[in-house]
């Protein structure tokens, strides 16, 4: 069991809620971009009237389906684990590098997050916009924020958690 779900630490009942609230969002958008890409298909092969800009909604919309789902999976620790070479390893040793790795995660993820921030406020300064469809490329930029908080925010609390050995040490 992961150290942060709702049964081991009801405390964070909110966070599991907004991990799937965040995981539901993407995957309608995920959903939305397989209809779409459905549609342009057929109407390409059939009736040779593809959408649009097709292409331009799939790049932009799949940013912010992988922001939407990475909370889910950091709040379950279900991301890949390489334990080729920690196997043997003792649990103290395993749950070291589990810490490690949730503060080399959390800190990439708040590198991410201010970089996306810092260029949605350029993109939207400069009124840059998608080359078919005319879309603000500043919008994307901002629907992936809240899920790439919630990551930053998963990492404190797990690497936290981690450090004053509430946790355990593998899901």
């Amino acid at each position: 069991m992961s150290e942060l779900t709702p049964s081991a630490s009801p405390p964070h009942d909110w966070l599991a809620t907004l991990c799937d609230i965040s995981a539901a969002i993407g995957a309608v958008v995920l959903l939305s971009i397989a209809v779409m890409t459905t549609t342009s298909v057929v109407g390409r092969a059939f009736f040779m009237h593809p959408i649009l800009g097709d292409v331009e909604l799939v790049q932009l919309g799949g940013a912010v389906v992988v922001a939407s789902f990475l909370p889910y999976t950091q709040y379950r620790r279900a991301n890949i684990i390489v334990d080729f070479f920690t196997t043997g390893a003792s649990e103290r040793t395993q749950g070291r590098m589990d810490a490690v790795g949730v503060a080399l995660y959390t800190l990439v993820m708040a590198l991410v997050l201010w970089r996306v921030a810092v260029g949605a406020v350029d993109i939207h300064a400069a009124k840059e916009r998608s080359m078919l469809m005319d879309l603000p490329l500043w919008l994307p930029y901002t629907l992936m924020l809240p899920g790439l908080a919630l990551c930053v925010l998963i990492g404190v609390l797990q690497l936290v958690r981690m450090l004053s050995g509430k946790a355990q040490v593998r899901a």
